[in-house]
């Protein structure tokens, strides 16, 4: 599947892949590329363009763009506060062509109202706050009223890990190059990268790459087999049967949330196992459930099980999860589940030794807690945070949030791009949860599972939000039917 997933590179990658292309002529493919963009940008908007252009080789795309855009007759005007003298070799040759052909630079921007700002400054070649006296453009950029294109990556964004140190631009659109990078689709990326084009520049990237980006089209057209219901002699059985467990007094919602979700995404049977004294005799919205208490879950044998929709962090929680732990099938862990692996050396040793897929799916506090760390730690590289704690669990591992990144026992890894705000309401993670088990009891393996799980999460949102409902006030109960349609029309066509 992967081969159908736009790849993404880490900085490393990046570096080494360009090393071995070094006698092509990347930067004046990449200014060609993005004047290309600028064009359709700018318009007919008036105004001349404003090209910031940095001390590097990002500095060095900027004077291609320029020189290519005053070519087709464009007003330019190129800001550029640096040592032509300290430019690197390709972007010195940039800017003596620019110059060659006519071009000048000015120290810091005019006045005037521009149809479209350039950023050149720095891309991905920096990753701490952008210093003077090119901060005072970075605000000017975002001041100004106009577009702003980025070239590779918005300045003062870390393209390694999404996080954006102040000043930053604010991009409406970044094209970036070979590849994208984690940076712009998790964190503060996507919100400061506005519409990302990738330009290859005649290199092929996804040769060997170990990151991807999870889109629901690509994902949808190779799902597994077992999602389109096409032999006709089965029966419950065929489908698996997956146990849930959690709803502890108050927080039976959760349970419920979960097991609905599994069963619209297609498990052929549900057992909720309740940490409640007394659990509901059964669900009136979803009679199809059947509702027990948590052990006599466990004792069941299901073919697989989620683990801490509404569990808390009891002594009879631990108990539990301890003995779900144990059972040879796959386990999803959520919520208080991984609160208390977090704090219990034992727990941890459990998860580390099973036999079984292990999968997580930790909010950035959770994972702080796994991590010994703090959320901003966690959120300042969530890709690093995810693959540290698939390496401590031995687990697939999605950390949640914007652009939520998935570690998967392999050693690759994953970013999301569907979802949004939408998602953040009470109960999201349970859907997830829910859809996430019945892959895992379909008999889907876990690394598929856990990229299915989480990118048709994420699309159900976008399509209820299409249609008007939400962002603002979208409920978790609303997701698992539009999964459910999703998967259908994907893996049925209909």
């Amino acid at each position: 599947m992967s081969d159908r997933l736009p790849p993404i590179l880490d900085v490393a990658e990046l570096r080494a892949l360009e090393a071995r292309h070094a006698g092509e002529p990347l930067m004046e493919r990449a200014g060609a590329a993005a004047a290309a963009v600028a064009r359709e940008l700018a318009g007919d908007r008036g105004g001349p363009v404003v090209v910031l252009a940095g001390p590097g080789n990002n500095g060095g795309d900027a004077f291609v763009v320029a020189r290519l855009l005053r070519a087709d007759f464009h007003d330019v005007r190129v800001v550029f506060a640096g040592d032509p003298a300290r430019l690197p070799p390709d972007a010195a040759a940039a800017h003596r062509a620019y110059t060659a052909a006519g071009g000048t630079t000015v120290e810091a921007p005019d006045r005037v109202r521009p149809a479209l700002v350039v950023d050149g400054l720095f891309g991905i070649g920096l990753a701490r706050p952008v210093a003077p006296p090119y901060a005072a453009q970075v605000e000017w950029a975002n001041a100004c009223g106009a577009p702003v294109l980025a070239l590779d990556a918005p300045s003062g964004l870390d393209a390694a890990t999404g996080q954006a140190h102040a000043p930053c631009v604010r991009a409406f659109a970044t094209a970036t190059f070979i590849a994208l990078k984690p940076g712009l689709l998790t964190g503060d990326g996507p919100d400061l990268c506005g519409r990302v084009s990738v330009h290859a520049l005649g290199i092929d990237a996804g040769d060997g790459a170990q990151g991807h980006r999870l889109d629901w089209p690509a994902l949808a057209a190779a799902l597994p087999p077992v999602l389109a219901r096409r032999a006709r002699n089965v029966n419950k059985g065929t489908f698996g049967t997956l146990g849930v467990i959690g709803g502890t007094e108050g927080m039976g919602g959760a349970l419920l949330l979960a097991g609905r979700a599994a069963m619209r995404a297609g498990v052929g049977k549900a057992w909720l196992g309740f940490l409640a004294a007394q659990p509901p005799p059964f669900d009136p919205a979803m009679p199809e459930l059947m509702l027990r208490h948590a052990g006599a879950v466990v004792d069941g044998e299901p073919d697989a099980l989620v683990v801490g929709p509404g569990l808390s962090t009891s002594d009879a929680a631990r108990a539990v999860l301890a003995r779900a732990l144990a059972a040879p099938v796959p386990v999803a862990l959520d919520a208080d589940a991984l609160n208390l692996i977090a704090r219990d050396a034992a727990l941890q040793d459990a998860v580390r030794t099973r036999g079984a897929a292990t999968l997580a799916t930790p909010h950035p506090g959770e994972a702080a807690r796994l991590l010994g760390s703090d959320v901003a730690t966690v959120q300042r590289d969530r890709l690093a945070a995810a693959r540290a704690i698939a390496a401590r669990l031995h687990a697939g591992v999605v950390l949640k949030g914007l652009g939520s990144v998935l570690a998967h026992a392999d050693g690759t890894w994953d970013i999301n791009a569907s979802g949004g705000p939408a998602l953040a309401t009470a109960g999201s993670g349970d859907v997830l949860a829910g859809i996430l088990g019945a892959l895992l009891a379909q008999r889907v393996d876990a690394k598929t599972a856990l990229r299915v799980a989480v990118c048709v999460h994420g699309a159900a949102a976008d399509a209820l939000v299409a249609q008007g409902v939400g962002p603002l006030g979208l409920t978790a109960s609303e997701l698992p039917d539009v999964a459910r349609r999703l998967l259908n029309a994907a893996a049925c066509g209909t």
